[in-house]
């Protein structure tokens, strides 16, 4: 095996969870090859599917004893390429780690497991009158520990928020094997938020195990509506109007040409195939107020080009307008093979800018690009269609996506907005920080990470190494070949 996996670690990792909880054959491995992020596999060694904390503590500790690297997973929907594990070692799978442990409504919060999907939990509270607002566009299927490690948004984080607002403190696991608290059901402890520190640090700071999160309570009434426009500035001079006008919607979602027909292929909602691009708008709130919220937004439209914008008449048109915008991802998969999801930000108002550069450099490779994203904030999501098993598209594909965040840079923006930096843009953080910032930030994960032994190799560059570069370095021979 690529790390000392011997048998005397196996049969330590078995006695820990059971045998059949520990994956070591290279067939069942596969699927824990890659995440969302396709571009780039790498199976690990081991995967272990723990219960408890009680049992990672164990595991983390036999880790260390066998001086093996080993990385959190929970379902695996990183589209950076956040839970590769770079050098193999053992992978420790969270998803049966999915119970709700504790929901206090008079306090507005939920104590969960980290292995739990992010809709189970407001399914859970559908009677209370409450919800757990982040809700990415794969919450049918992510994590709230995965949420927590990337520091996850959605459509509605917009108004609400993203989960860093929303989570009250976390039990972790620390990759020495020691078990810490930070945070709690009680708000605004004193001293350093060292929750707000560990939300986002993608699994280099140690493992979640527990999760206090803060419950929302149910808007008394919403207004969702469809604005179709011919062109794709249309809508962005639209979505700069909404914003400008001092509204803020709950969500403010755009979908051009190429994912509406891919949409509408597999929902046949009527969405107009000849539309250049469709703003999905949602404001919520009280009843009184939602009328004329929804009455300007459509003033404002109409006044930038849109051909008509429709109402959803019931809770069931709404559902229906939610479920096309959550699932276009995997509608996507009626146009291409393989795709790989960008996750850049800009100023609002430099949207038009980057969708035209977008286009540009679609064409420019040869790529098919079509766009889906959180317009109100200015999160892009440019999905690159491409053939995985073909080695020059996958070249073409890095390179324009490289292109297209170095513009989101140079525009005044980042490279990501909620997918976080996995191994993915590794060489974007020395052109966002400073030599001086990512030393401090190396400072700070070393005082949680001191080993490096908790998936090692993400986040920051290393020994002057940065994203592909530093795997090849650190691992020669073990990047896969597509």
């Amino acid at each position: 095996m690529a790390v000392s996996t011997t048998s005397s670690l196996l049969d330590d990792l078995r006695a820990i969870v059971g045998a059949d909880s520990v994956i070591a054959d290279e067939d069942e491995l596969l699927v824990f090859e890659c995440d969302g992020y396709v571009v780039e596999k790498r199976m690990p060694d081991v995967v272990v599917f723990p219960t408890s904390t009680e049992q990672i503590v164990r595991i983390v500790k036999t880790c260390n004893e066998h001086e093996v690297p080993f990385i959190p997973r929970g379902a695996g929907t990183s589209l950076a390429g956040g839970t590769l594990p770079v050098g193999g070692g053992v992978m420790i799978c969270l998803t049966r780690m999915r119970q709700i442990l504790e929901v206090n409504v008079r306090d507005r919060y939920a104590v969960v497991e980290p292995g739990l999907v992010n809709v189970h939990l407001t399914q859970h509270l559908k009677e209370t009158g409450f919800h757990y607002a982040p809700d990415p566009s794969s919450q049918g299927a992510c994590t709230i520990g995965g949420n927590v490690a990337t520091n996850s948004g959605g459509p509605h984080t917009l108004k609400y928020g993203v989960t860093v607002n929303h989570i009250l403190g976390v039990e972790v696991v620390l990759p020495s094997g020691e078990v810490v608290q930070f945070g709690g059901p009680c708000e605004d402890l004193p001293g350093y938020d060292l929750t707000g520190l560990f939300i986002g640090s993608e699994g280099t700071f140690g493992i979640c195990t527990k999760a206090w999160v803060r419950l929302t309570r149910n808007p008394a009434a919403y207004r969702t509506m469809l604005g179709v426009f011919d062109t794709v500035r249309e809508a962005t001079e639209a979505i700069s109007a909404i914003i400008g006008a001092g509204i803020v919607p709950a969500a403010l979602e755009m979908m051009d040409q190429g994912i509406v027909e891919a949409l509408e292929a597999a929902f046949q909602f009527g969405f107009p195939l000849d539309a250049g691009a469709v703003l999905l708008i949602e404001v919520d709130g009280l009843e009184v107020s939602v009328d004329a919220e929804a009455g300007r937004i459509v003033e404002l439209c109409e006044q930038n080009g849109a051909r008509e914008v429709r109402s959803a008449n019931t809770p069931a048109e709404r559902q229906l307008l939610w479920k096309c915008r959550k699932q276009a991802f995997g509608a996507i998969g009626r146009l291409s093979p393989s795709y790989c999801t960008q996750d850049g930000v800009v100023p609002r108002t430099k949207l038009p800018e980057i969708l035209e550069f977008i286009t540009a450099t679609g064409e420019k490779y040869g790529l098919r690009i079509v766009n889906v994203f959180h317009a109100g904030d200015g999160n892009i999501h440019p999905i690159l269609l491409f053939d995985e098993r073909d080695a020059e598209q996958t070249r073409r594909v890095i390179e324009a996506g490289d292109e297209i965040l170095t513009r989101c840079i140079e525009l005044g923006g980042s490279v990501t907005g909620e997918h976080g930096i996995g191994v993915e843009k590794i060489s974007f953080m020395d052109r966002l920080f400073t030599s001086t910032d990512v030393a401090v930030m190396e400072d700070v994960r070393r005082v949680f990470n001191p080993e490096g032994t908790c998936s090692p190799h993400k986040m920051l560059p290393t020994a002057g190494a940065c994203g592909m570069e530093q795997i090849e370095r650190s691992h020669p021979g073990r990047r896969a070949a597509l």
